[in-house]
């Protein structure tokens, strides 16, 4: 067998270069990074939820932090956009002075009675936190104290998750497009003596949004009439500034008191629903009843417009149909038209003030439960818009208690002759 030469070196330890080497990536390979976790103190927790409470959106309560809007949404979808009760501890639970008393005393070697008459506890409670937390010789005070309020945790089940039969009435209500106040105030109206079937609407939406309750499943929240997987603040819009001038507009505050007071039927509030592909209909909301007319649109210029609403206006006696309310649209420049062919005064809100049409701004967002946003709407046929607004003026109003628009239209008609 050969040998390997002498060198000279045989059984001496060679010296051995430990800096750590980084071997070259290969051209194209992509290094992966890592986000480093953001974390938030209870300080800043409370300042985020009183800002989305304030109706701040994510992107300007992120900007408060210097942090991505994604971490803060990261907070405030745990619990559905709606914020949790802050937590108290009971005035019966041990306090923190108390738990070091206890720790002190059983160095010192003291009986859980002596410990007990020491700190005005019954012995059997003090019996249970030392046993709990480690026993004589492993308790430690603050360990104790820490997971004392972690156990705290109880969560009550609430009423929808203990009476399945009420979750299942709730559930195909919400699968009609029924909102959970409509819900609500007809679980009462039918079920009056029974309050096992009596819930408020807070509870359905607190059951769809913070799904760790279990009662109700998540695939219900796009039966609502906001499709958004957290509750926003009601502070919180998106309403832009009205732009363009309308000759001759006859104000809101020249409306007559019997309008404001919806005192008698036949006074209108009127806009515009847009989709996409520069698509729109007309949406007529009587202000007393609530009844609802879906105009079909060829176009949103004035002449197109104006036309839709005067062969629209025809189908109605004179008696019920005495004023409509519109935005500052461009598209009622031709308001003067209207009121010609059909001896309707129209008149107008004052700019940036969409809350004035408080009757169509609602019904605009119960209508997108049939027509999200986003959709070409120009495909709907006159015939189809009449069956959506037949359904609209089916549903029970808070506001009407919890009868029907189409109810409280059919006695004005029958009213008038």
């Amino acid at each position: 067998m050969t040998r390997p030469p002498n060198d000279g070196n045989a059984g001496r330890i060679q010296p051995v270069d430990a800096t750590h080497y980084d071997p070259p990536q290969a051209e194209g390979v992509l290094q992966m990074k890592y986000r480093k976790r953001t974390y938030y103190t209870d300080s800043q927790k409370a300042l985020m939820w009183e800002r989305w409470k304030a109706g701040w959106t994510l992107h300007q309560i992120a900007r408060l932090f210097d942090r991505s809007h994604g971490s803060v949404r990261g907070i405030l979808a745990q619990t559905g956009g709606i914020r949790p009760p802050e937590r108290h501890r009971s005035r019966l639970a041990l306090t923190l002075a108390e738990r070091e008393e206890i720790s002190r005393s059983l160095v010192i070697g003291h009986s859980t009675r002596a410990i007990a008459a020491r700190i005005g506890r019954a012995p059997s409670t003090v019996s249970r936190e030392i046993e709990r937390n480690g026993g004589r010789a492993g308790y430690r005070a603050n360990q104790a104290d820490s997971g004392a309020w972690d156990r705290a945790h109880r969560p009550k089940l609430c009423k929808l998750g203990e009476n399945r039969a009420l979750a299942r009435v709730v559930t195909d209500k919400l699968r009609t497009l029924w909102s959970p106040e409509q819900i609500a105030g007809w679980l009462k109206h039918t079920y009056p003596c029974d309050e096992t079937f009596h819930v408020s609407h807070e509870t359905i939406y607190r059951s769809l949004f913070i799904q760790a309750r279990g009662a109700l499943k998540k695939e219900l929240l796009e039966h609502l009439r906001r499709t958004r997987g957290m509750r926003r603040s009601r502070h919180h819009t998106q309403k832009t500034a009205i732009h363009g001038q309308i000759v001759d507009a006859v104000s809101i505050s020249e409306r007559p008191a019997s309008v404001e007071d919806r005192a008698v039927p036949g006074h209108w509030e009127g806009d515009l629903v847009c989709g996409s592909a520069n698509s729109q209909i007309a949406t007529l909301v009587e202000r007393q009843t609530r009844y609802v007319m879906l105009v079909k649109l060829e176009g949103k210029d004035t002449q197109t417009v104006v036309n839709a609403l005067i062969k629209n206006a025809r189908k109605l006696p004179q008696e019920l149909y005495k004023s409509l309310t519109w935005d500052r649209g461009t598209e009622m420049h031709g308001h003067k038209q209207f009121t010609m062919a059909t001896d309707i005064q129209v008149y107008f809100c004052d700019p940036r003030s969409p809350w004035q049409r408080g009757s169509n701004e609602n019904t605009n967002g119960l209508l997108r439960q049939y027509m999200p946003k986003g959709i070409d709407i120009s495909g709907y046929s006159q015939a189809q818009l009449n069956a959506i607004a037949r359904q609209l003026n089916e549903r029970p109003r808070k506001t009407l208690g919890f009868h029907t628009p189409a109810e409280m239209f059919s006695e004005s008609v029958a009213s008038t002759g």
